[in-house]
């Protein structure tokens, strides 16, 4: 199949040779070129622009940052959609509000073009071994065949509902990562100030019911002061300031996801926010009037 990827970044990277290691006919686009030069040498066709990657494709995958970004790339001067052929298939992989992704695809549907809102989650580590899980919004015909492409990148693979129901579980996602990360640093930080063994204390706590994906990976980051993204800080707030909007449009209340978003902003009002999300610890520390390095 060929297959266009648009976004090589953390995530983006390992997705896109994953679909050349599964036999795709892969062409690849981001603004850095050295991201495109090193999937080239892995078998991947680079292109010069959004245009040419639709020229070529009969799948589109977008993996970007924010809601303009996707915009941008599909319906800009030069875009996808200038050169996609009726009958092809967007899959955007993005995190963006559930709002934008309706808008998404009906101006693609206006084109004759499928598309699949397919937001995934498992970081890095799971990009990397390829055992993401993906909750998929959109019709069932064009979701099937976001199937088949994904399946190369996805341990876990849910049609969640219409258009934009994946960005909706997405954001509930966030909130409860964000959440998880809050308490494991305020864990961490009680511990650290106590006379135990820290060390100690997380292999029991990850032994009973408090164990989590995030007690396991986020816990060491945050004692070895390894703050390397990952998930960036100022993209785990987008995502959380999307959570709200959704939750108002609901007319539900979140205040923990609340207090956790402005947690997250006084990490980015202290120069943080290029940071990985692990990072959250330090504003509890900050609170906690602990030297924060």
């Amino acid at each position: 199949m060929n297959i266009g990827f648009i976004g090589l970044g953390v995530m983006g990277k390992p997705m896109a040779g994953h679909l050349v290691d599964a036999g795709h006919e892969v062409v690849v686009f981001n603004r850095s070129r050295a991201k495109v030069d090193e999937l080239e040498t892995h078998g991947a066709v680079g292109a010069l622009g959004p245009a040419q990657v639709g020229e070529k494709s009969d799948v589109v995958i977008t993996m970007l940052p924010d809601s303009p970004d996707v915009e941008h790339v599909l319906f800009g001067t030069e875009g996808v959609v200038s050169t996609l052929r009726p009958g092809s298939l967007v899959i955007d992989c993005s995190t963006i509000s559930p709002t934008a992704a309706i808008e998404v695809a009906a101006r693609l549907a206006e084109k004759g073009i499928a598309f699949v809102d397919a937001p995934v989650s498992g970081g890095e580590a799971g990009a990397i071994a390829g055992a993401l899980a993906v909750m998929m919004g959109g019709e069932e015909e064009a979701v099937r065949r976001a199937i088949d492409v994904l399946d190369a990148v996805a341990a876990t693979l849910v049609h969640v509902g219409p258009v934009g129901a994946g960005q909706l579980v997405k954001a509930a996602n966030q909130m409860l990562v964000a959440g998880n990360i809050a308490l494991v640093g305020e864990a961490v930080t009680l511990l650290q100030r106590s006379d135990v063994n820290v060390d100690a204390a997380l292999t029991v706590l990850g032994g009973g019911l408090a164990a989590s994906k995030v007690l396991e990976t986020k816990a060491p980051k945050m004692l070895t002061r390894d703050f390397e993204p990952g998930f960036r800080v100022d993209l785990h707030h987008k995502d959380l300031k999307i959570a709200l909007a959704a939750a108002e449009q609901a007319q539900i209340a979140v205040p923990l996801t609340g207090v956790i978003t402005q947690l997250v902003q006084a990490l980015r009002s202290a120069g943080d926010g290029g940071l990985d999300h692990s990072a959250l610890i330090k504003a509890l520390e900050r609170l906690s009037g602990t030297p924060s390095g």
